[in-house]
């Protein structure tokens, strides 16, 4: 049984979610931070990871040489046989070793695929609102975003403009779509119709699918989730997964790119160049994935009992901010629009009065996310009661 309400002082650990206050002031990434902010902002979590990551790492450490390492499945068989018996496990889903790829990190891992199957000036498409660095590293490699905003229902439910999507799709400069599943931050897991359908729209108009499924593993308990690649042939297929937000390994930067297009693998596998991985990474890895099973488990429940707890108190004591209970992340899509002020001043009594920081809603949408925050329930739930009595009391007066 592990107690995931243990309180963990993260302070001088070089956190960026507890330490980096200054940084984030200096560099303009927020406005306020002091000794007080309850910082709800990033997806990291402020769990201890399983006890087998640890003694993986530890094992490895003992040989106590660090030299550059050779990583494939020849070389290193029990580490590709541990990630292929996870996903055989947890997702139904059968992975050769040969389809693995490693890349340092899933941002990484999508600049090169973008730079393998693009050129400058052409388009990715997105699915507004969406995780902000896919726009900032989709820049930063001078390729343009292109657009297919999603639509919400009253019930801050998210669904695929196809008609919009098609069109995207059929524009002769896009490239490249990034699928998110889950999707960040609105939390849905996508239906199989729905999955089947983007790729088909992809693959007939030469659009290659990236589905970054870095969160599969962080679904609700009464949730299925289905990987993209085991319901389509994958000839157009790359996809992104790991044990980085599974097992708050975020720092340790592995992740994994499954291609079965033996031409797409080896043109993604010499756009990120040879890879020497670090050697507690691949060792944090291989322990999550053989021994992390029953602390996910509890995990899950846990982050369940937070999302619900977020929700009923929002119900009983600020109707007025809306928010869908995510079927996958540990990822509130909070809409604070219904109070009737300006986003500046739902930013002001969110970051300076109630002192809680949270991310901006225009960082996921910048045309439409006004008036939204993303909070991450990713820590232990006395935090997140305190944060939301701050917030409560911030807008006490609109009530």
């Amino acid at each position: 049984m592990y107690n995931f309400d243990e309180p963990i002082d993260r302070h001088g650990t070089g956190a960026s979610k507890w330490d980096a206050g200054p940084l984030m002031l200096r560099y303009g990434f927020c406005d306020h931070y002091d000794a007080n902010t309850i910082p709800l902002f990033t997806a990291d979590m402020d769990f201890s990871a399983p006890d087998s990551v640890r003694e993986s790492i530890m094992k490895r450490a003992r040989h106590n040489i660090y030299g550059y390492l050779a990583h494939a499945p020849e070389v290193d068989p029990a580490w590709y046989e541990a990630v292929c018996r996870w996903y055989r496990k947890r997702q139904n889903w059968e992975i050769e070793p040969h389809t693995i790829s490693y890349a340092n990190g899933t941002i990484e891992a999508l600049k090169a695929a973008f730079r393998a199957f693009s050129n400058a000036g052409d388009s990715i498409l997105i699915n507004r609102p969406i995780y902000g660095p896919f726009t900032i590293n989709i820049e930063k490699v001078g390729r343009k975003v292109c657009n297919s905003q999603l639509i919400a229902d009253e019930n801050l439910h998210y669904t695929i403009n196809w008609a919009d999507f098609e069109k995207k799709c059929a524009e002769p400069d896009v490239k490249i779509f990034i699928l998110c599943h889950p999707h960040n931050p609105t939390g849905r897991i996508w239906t199989d119709e729905e999955l089947v359908r983007m790729y088909e729209i992809c693959t007939a108009n030469d659009v290659l699918v990236i589905s970054d499924e870095i969160h599969g593993d962080l679904i609700r308990s009464d949730q299925e989730f289905h990987p993209l690649a085991t319901l389509v042939d994958g000839k157009n297929l790359i996809t992104f997964n790991g044990v980085n937000k599974t097992f708050n390994l975020a720092g340790l930067q592995g992740t994994n790119a499954i291609i079965t297009n033996p031409e797409l693998k080896a043109a993604f596998d010499q756009a990120i160049d040879y890879i020497s991985p670090n050697p507690l990474t691949l060792a944090a890895m291989q322990g999550a994935y053989e021994g992390g099973e029953e602390w996910l488990d509890e995990l899950k429940v846990y982050l369940d009992g937070n999302i619900d707890w977020v929700l009923n108190f929002l119900h009983e004591h600020m109707p007025k901010v809306h928010a869908a209970r995510p079927e996958g992340t540990y990822i509130l899509w909070l809409d604070f629009r219904d109070y009737g002020i300006s986003p500046e001043e739902i930013h002001r009594r969110i970051y300076f009065d109630a002192d809680v920081l949270l991310e901006g809603g225009k960082m996921f949408d910048p045309d439409y996310g006004a008036g939204f925050e993303r909070m991450c329930l990713s820590t232990r739930r006395a935090l997140i009661q305190e944060a939301w009595q701050r917030i409560e009391k911030a807008f006490a007066d609109l009530s």
